[in-house]
């Protein structure tokens, strides 16, 4: 273990054996680091956080402070990191609120660029790339491999699917199915993230099946839901067009991002 002389240590953080604590940060109460976990100079973690084995917090990154809400008062909430995660400079992500779900949770293999902001009771899954000043609300859900562009803003309980991916500059109102890509201050549904389709090994059959799908789905013969049913018998042995059937099926608390019309 190394931890530099300046650097202030809660004495109820549990600490693995090789964690590197650097000048002049901050580790408060009920934190836990896992195996070769490093914090770097000035970083504050600050409270009831959990950091898997792995992660490296650059400097001034502040983690587990309080949800920025007018109704928490003081409770006693968390964060959850995962593994091998990368946070960089000046990042915040704060703790959950004690009448949802009480804590955020990030997922392992994340890379979180600088100025980034994860708010209260937010989950991102695994391999989530968010590039600098993404703001993030309260309540969002993101699945696995999402990508978020640089300056984006997701309103408060959206939804992103797994592999999808949001434009630098975006301001996503509603739910992005998994697999698409938006853009535009109000976003809007572009088309697919084929480029990480592709990056990410799915076949050309697979590939070829979410274009299809993709295309009934949002079609303008008929109204939504017989296009979503379309869509379910068409491809119900494709995977990955059944997951964004399932994801539109589930619903949530924000309407779906959509295709731009043409007035």
């Amino acid at each position: 273990m190394s931890i530099h002389p300046t650097a202030i240590v809660d004495p109820s953080a549990s600490l693995a054996g090789d964690v590197v604590v650097g000048p002049n940060a901050l580790i408060g109460p009920n934190v836990v680091l896992g195996e070769g976990v490093e914090i770097n100079a000035n970083a504050v973690i600050s409270r009831n956080t959990s950091i898997g084995a792995g992660t490296i917090v650059h400097p001034f990154a502040v983690l587990g402070g309080p949800p920025q809400s007018v109704g928490y008062k003081g409770e006693e909430t968390a964060l959850v990191i995962g593994a091998k995660n990368v946070i960089r400079e000046f990042v915040t992500i704060n703790r959950g609120m004690p009448n949802a779900r009480g804590e955020t949770k990030i997922g392992d293999g994340c890379f979180i660029m600088t100025h980034a902001h994860i708010a209260h009771d937010c989950v991102l899954g695994n391999g989530v790339i968010m590039a600098n000043n993404v703001m993030i609300g309260g309540h969002v859900q993101i699945g696995d491999s999402a990508w978020i562009g640089g300056g984006a803003a997701v309103h408060q309980n959206s939804r992103i699917g797994r592999n999808a991916m949001l434009g630098g500059m975006a301001g996503l109102e509603g739910d992005l199915i998994p697999f698409g890509s938006a853009l535009g201050n109000r976003a809007y549904l572009g088309g697919l993230n084929l480029v990480g389709l592709k990056r990410r090994g799915f076949s050309r059959e697979t590939i070829h099946d979410v274009r299809n799908a993709y295309r009934l789905l949002f079609a303008e013969e008929g109204t939504f839901q017989e296009r979503l049913d379309d869509v379910a018998e068409t491809f119900a042995n494709c995977a990955e067009a059944m997951e964004i059937v399932e994801f539109i099926r589930a619903g949530g608390n924000r309407s779906l991002c959509m295709p731009h019309r043409e007035p």
